[in-house]
This record gives structure tokens, sequence and C-alpha cells, in this order.
């Protein structure tokens, strides 16, 4: 449980397209994106002043046994709007490479 109230979770689960709703996901598959990466998001997050803190040690409950990270981020909306926000600029991001 997250002690500091204001922050919110953003698993990197909840953007990937290639993941279920049962396994995490939290976005529409047409908002969400192909395996995001913990840097990709907390670079996202830092563009759009979110003020992002890493943390690569942790493991999101319904696979706890897979350390994939996690970035907090700023509460400034609800969760599903802000990860459709990280979401979309990373998206944005890709198509410019």
């Amino acid at each position: 449980m997250l002690k500091d109230k204001t922050k919110q979770v953003i698993w990197p689960v909840y953007l990937d397209a290639t993941k279920s709703r049962g396994e995490g996901r939290i976005l529409s598959m047409k908002d969400s994106i192909r395996s995001p990466v913990l840097r990709e998001i907390e670079k996202a997050a830092l563009e759009l002043n979110l003020a992002p803190v890493v943390e690569s040690d942790k493991a999101h409950p319904k696979s706890w046994w897979i350390i994939s990270g996690r970035v907090l981020i700023d509460k400034k909306g609800p969760k599903s709007v802000m990860a459709k926000q990280i979401a979309a600029h990373i998206s944005k991001t890709r198509g410019q490479k």
C-alpha cells in the first residue's frame, strides 16, 4: 500500500496492449501500447510534469513473481486518465523514431 497520498502508481502492465484486463491492463486496446518499458513511462511522465519516481525492484500484485518495477507520479487526476496521457505520449514519441 502506498503511504504517500499525493502520488499514484503506474505499473507497466496498466499500459501494455499484450496483457488482458484480468492481468492488470486498465486502458482500452486502442489506447494501450505494446510492451512499455519503465524508462519510457518515466520519460513520458517527466515531460508531462508529473515528477516521476522509478521503483525498479517492485512487482505487480497480480504477477508477484515478475519484477516489472513501477513509476510513482503526482496525483493530478484519475489514474485511468493519467495512464492514458502517458500511453499517448509514449505512442507519439515511438512514432517519431
